[in-house]
């Protein structure tokens, strides 16, 4: 006789069904309700099923594997007398608090797998932040003065909108990139449009994507000396080889970077804010910057990651903005004008390029939520993003001007 393996049926009304596979062996020589038993009491003895979790009962199951309900109960009374279960009229069979499973220590690995010999990259995550402890962390903003009413008042809009049907645009909801994209003009002076934009789950997921898509193993890459670490490992993990690019107090040394044959294909630099030491690049190194890049056919990735922040100064153009040739890549991030939490950042480029992102990025299908998109840009829409940053300028700058007074000789 073949066995019998069928998923459990719909819960039943009022109570709560748990659904574990089970099968049933009719060539088997053990009687169906031994086989029935040892199955559960193995699930209980694994903590696949725990203290207190509620057994099918007897009509469900006898339905679902096309067996009689006296089995299931010959099956239940074995686990009863054994102490496994507890059955009570009225409240069905649930696994009995004193079943415990027993301690078992993980199994030792024989023969490594292959994958175990690849090298992994260091890990950066720093530690969770600890309650009343004052930490110095690059890039984790505050909460202090969140706006906690527009903040409700977006996500209860979004919780009364029926989400839509189907996957999501891969690049991203259109009224977000919009949104975005107004944004940018407005606040960075970006000529973009929504169909440049491509919605990511943060400026580090974008960077990956981007390489991925535009650097094979063996090709040049410049990077800043000091620089972003994230960025230098994905290049590695990718098999590029790196050009180490110094900087001073003004940012990159555009006279430093290679020419000709030796100029890399890609630049990855932070001119608002130079990562890590602060510089901005003046804006004759910015159009120099540009120039070289024209001249050599590099594609230069900005990531602008906090240049909403800044203090006793005037906005420098981002270079998106200068870019006359298509020859940049503009990286963004929320995570650091609201919160990591919400893991949303953005890449904008020519069409061109956002198309080819798109192509690899269907191999990834990673995505940033509906719900999170709808809110988000109902957020910036309200005017709430640039508030709350104009509000966190300030917090900042007294934080920054307590900081100086302490270590001021």
């Amino acid at each position: 006789m073949p066995k019998t393996a069928r998923p459990l049926l719909p819960r039943e009304r009022h109570h709560q069904e748990l659904e574990l596979p089970l099968e049933l062996d009719r060539s088997d020589s053990r009687p169906l309700p031994e086989q029935l038993a040892a199955q559960w009491r193995e699930a209980i003895l694994q903590g696949r099923l725990a203290a207190g979790a509620r057994l099918p009962s007897s009509r469900v199951l006898s339905k679902a594997l096309g067996i009689t309900r006296h089995v299931v109960l010959l099956a239940v009374d074995e686990l009863v007398i054994e102490g496994y279960v507890i059955s009570r009229p009225g409240s069905g069979v649930t696994v009995s608090a004193d079943a415990r499973p027993p301690a078992v220590s993980p199994p030792s690995l024989g023969m490594p797998h292959r994958w175990q010999r690849q090298p992994v990259p260091p890990s950066f995550s720093d530690p969770l932040p600890r309650p009343g402890i004052l930490e110095f962390r690059l890039g984790e903003p505050s909460v202090d003065r969140w706006p906690e009413e527009a903040w409700r008042r977006v996500w209860r809009e979004t919780s009364g909108v029926r989400p839509p049907v189907g996957y999501l645009d891969p690049q991203g909801e259109p009224e977000l990139r919009e949104t975005v994209a107004a944004y940018l003009r407005r606040t960075r002076g970006l000529n973009c449009q929504g169909d440049q934009v491509l919605i990511t789950s943060s400026s580090l997921a974008a960077l990956s994507l981007l390489i991925r898509a535009t650097v094979a193993p063996g090709d040049l890459v410049g990077l800043e000396e000091p620089g972003y670490l994230h960025a230098r490992h994905i290049l590695l993990q990718r098999g590029a080889d790196l050009q180490a690019c110094p900087v001073d107090d003004d940012g990159l040394r555009i006279d430093t970077l290679p020419v000709a044959e030796a100029a890399p294909g890609m630049l990855y630099c932070t001119p608002s804010h130079q990562y890590p030491l602060g510089g901005r690049m003046a804006l004759p190194r910015r159009a120099a910057l540009l120039d070289w890049a024209e001249a050599h056919n590099v594609l230069v990735v900005e990531d602008d990651y906090d240049s909403e922040f800044r203090f006793d100064t005037a906005p420098l153009p981002a270079l998106a903005s200068l870019d006359r040739f298509g020859r940049v890549a503009y990286l963004g991030t929320f995570s650091k004008s609201l919160t990591p939490a919400l893991r949303v950042g953005y890449l904008v480029g020519p069409t061109d390029l956002i198309a080819r992102l798109l192509r690899f990025r269907q191999l990834t299908g990673d995505q940033v939520s509906w719900p999170v998109q709808h809110a988000l840009a109902a957020f910036i829409q309200g005017g709430h993003l640039e508030r709350h940053i104009g509000s966190m300028r300030r917090e900042y700058a007294r934080k920054r001007a307590a900081l100086l007074e302490v270590f001021r000789p």
